[in-house]
């Protein structure tokens, strides 16, 4: 297969706009994009788009707005994985040689005029009608989590505190503001040992990457960013690991570190899918950051942390960045793209030259997300 190349990147900035649509969010951040790479959108042979919550044809609508006519546009729908799994089949379709240009687009409009809620046709599944929704799953990880390794709420809670102060150097992030131990120990209770400030808020965004044969990058910038592995599984049948591991998130990432030729340890800065505290510790430890159990101790010393030797979710994650299902994929290579090119500013992490994005979504028939995805980039 060839080389893969992404030559731009570009989003919205995340939060509320119950005035916006997905087609004028999904237009704004592909214009980023191409204005990123310097290319013009007629050179655009396919588009990849990933979306959950708006319907039929998302993607040729936002192309329409967008002016990009009569090229193929595959949609994809994986739950907050969606843009991730758009990615992977663009990155495979230019891969394969079947294009060589192409554009991925992630986007989402989760609130509603006046009413601020999340609106699906029916229930998610069965599960969630029982009432095992994401915060009663990610809940029981966490206690799991407590009861294996001694993990505390307050390492939990440092988490939120490391990402809503990244987040504060990220002007594209929904919250923009510090928060202190206190306050995210002390906001509601959702899912205990789960507060409000260690979840994920509801948002609207866009996304979007351009990617070509590598061969081709040279055209548009000076500062390619190599795809070196792309990975994405499903959950195994009633995987019963336990719940303090996510097996899917294990098993994609070694097969992305085979690919890549890379290990954990070669890796500079990490964007990881933090939809609750607990996600961002069990991935710490899962994608082969530390041993098990050791990810509390790691964000207490500020191991995570701008400035630490592992630093992970410098965008602010989506505990502070925000989390448009559909957008968050493709969002967090667009920041690991700025960061490679040494163009996040004040979260800029020096001299990251070897990147890894970490996503997930969707829920079955176990406590694992339903999708994991890992991708590995080069500067």
């Amino acid at each position: 297969m060839r080389k893969v190349a992404i030559v731009g990147a570009g989003m919205t900035r995340f939060g509320k706009f119950p005035g916006r649509y997905i087609e004028d969010l999904g237009a704004e951040a592909a214009l980023h994009a191409l204005e990123h790479a310097g290319m013009s959108h007629k050179e655009i042979e396919a588009a990849f788009v990933g979306n959950v919550t708006q319907g039929p044809s998302s993607g040729q609508r936002i192309l329409d707005y967008l002016g990009v006519c009569g090229v193929p546009t595959l949609n994809h729908e994986n739950g907050c994985g969606s843009s991730s799994a758009a990615f992977r089949d663009a990155y495979i379709a230019v891969a394969t040689g079947v294009f060589d240009r192409v554009l991925v687009i992630g986007v989402e409009h989760m609130t509603r005029r006046m009413k601020g809620l999340i609106e699906f046709d029916d229930g998610m599944n069965l599960l969630a009608d029982m009432g095992l929704a994401m915060p009663a799953m990610f809940g029981l990880m966490t206690r799991r989590h407590m009861d294996e390794y001694g993990t505390t709420a307050e390492q939990l809670a440092q988490i939120s505190v490391k990402n809503h102060k990244h987040g504060t150097l990220n002007p594209y992030a929904q919250y923009q503001k510090e928060l202190s131990l206190e306050e995210i120990l002390s906001s509601r209770m959702v899912s205990d040992p789960l507060t409000l400030l260690q979840c994920t808020p509801v948002g609207d965004g866009g996304s979007a990457l351009i990617l070509t044969a590598n061969k081709l990058a040279r055209r548009y910038t000076n500062k390619p960013v190599l795809v070196e592995a792309s990975a994405f599984t499903s959950v195994k049948y009633k995987t019963g690991v336990g719940a303090a591991t996510i097996e899917g998130c294990v098993r994609t990432s070694r097969e992305a570190y085979e690919t890549a030729g890379v290990g954990p340890e070669d890796l500079d800065v990490i964007e990881l899918h933090d939809c609750f505290t607990t996600h961002e510790l069990i991935a710490t430890e899962d994608l082969g950051l530390c041993p098990k159990g050791e990810a509390g101790r790691l964000v207490m010393e500020g191991v995570t942390a701008l400035g630490g030797k592992i630093p992970v979710n410098p965008s602010g994650g989506l505990l502070s960045k925000g989390h448009p299902l559909g957008a968050t994929g493709a969002a967090q290579i667009v920041e690991l793209v700025w960061q490679l090119r040494g163009e996040c500013g004040r979260r800029q992490v020096e001299g990251a030259k070897v990147a890894l994005a970490h996503n997930a979504g969707g829920i079955v028939s176990t406590i694992e997300p339903a999708a994991t995805s890992v991708t590995i980039l080069a500067g």
